[in-house]
């Protein structure tokens, strides 16, 4: 759907301005706990800006996700809330699959209801149709195919963002670099610092290195650091990261086997 304005003085269709539909990608909060506190402590000490990756997140624009939580949640105030996401450079703009009362509580606050269409279908056994939605979102997510290819080391302090692409690191990722794709990221030597695959939303996208020791990991913002230590039989060799696809929402990290 397009909308124009039209100059009625001279009869000429000349547009001042223009609307048009537009898909745009979203990150989701998906709440499982109803203790506010110890959300936004948790939500602080991981993303804010004294926390373990204050720069994760460059103002995504956020969806409250309330589907984990009980229908009958006793209603709280959301500007605490709001105020921590901002903090963590997350742009609150929508509420799904809240129970009346809290929609109401975030229409109130400026927020707007989500259609419930744009969920990711990612059941284990879905059927023919949802395949293809998933399909058409991954798409629409990742506008067109391409690679970035760095082949200098990369050091403490220094972030490569391959927009909309894959990217391939010939060398070293040191402790402290960060490597972000909203594809697959490729380090053909040890990664070290930080990586983030599917930086937009693509739950698909993968993480492979020949030496994984890194601070972070992290699959479409599903995230694990290095306060969780690695399995011996992956740490420090060849290996994969990707999403389980049973729904869950769990990193899987696997050995690479010639």
């Amino acid at each position: 759907m397009t909308i124009s304005s039209t100059d009625k003085t001279s009869g000429q269709k000349q547009a001042s301005f223009e609307i048009k539909s537009a898909q745009l990608p979203l990150v989701a909060l998906m709440l499982k706990t109803s203790d506010w506190a110890l959300l936004q402590t948790d939500l602080l000490q991981q993303f804010g800006p004294e926390g373990e990756s204050p720069d994760f997140f460059d103002h995504d624009a956020l969806v409250i996700d309330f589907s984990h939580l009980d229908a009958d949640l006793p209603q709280q105030d959301l500007v605490p809330l709001l105020k921590t996401l901002r903090l963590c450079h997350l742009v609150p703009v929508a509420v799904r699959a809240a129970s009346p009362p809290w929609m109401a509580s975030a229409l109130a606050v400026g927020l707007v209801e989500a259609p419930i269409e744009v969920q990711r279908v990612r059941a284990a056994a879905v059927e023919a149709v949802e395949i293809k939605q998933v399909i058409h979102e991954t798409v629409r997510e990742v506008p067109g195919p391409g690679t970035m290819v760095v082949d200098k080391p990369l050091r403490s302090g220094q972030k490569i963002y391959a927009r909309g692409a894959d990217l391939v690191v010939l060398a070293m990722v040191n402790q402290g670099a960060e490597v972000v794709a909203d594809g697959n990221i490729h380090v053909y030597a040890p990664l070290r610092g930080k990586a983030m695959a599917g930086a937009s939303g693509n739950t698909h996208a993968r993480i492979f290195s020949l030496c994984l020791e890194p601070e972070l990991i992290s699959i479409a913002g599903v995230y694990r650091t290095s306060e969780n230590p690695l399995a011996d039989e992956v740490r420090g060799k060849p290996a994969q990261v990707r999403l389980s696809n049973d729904g869950q929402d769990k990193l899987l990290i696997e050995a690479l086997k010639a």
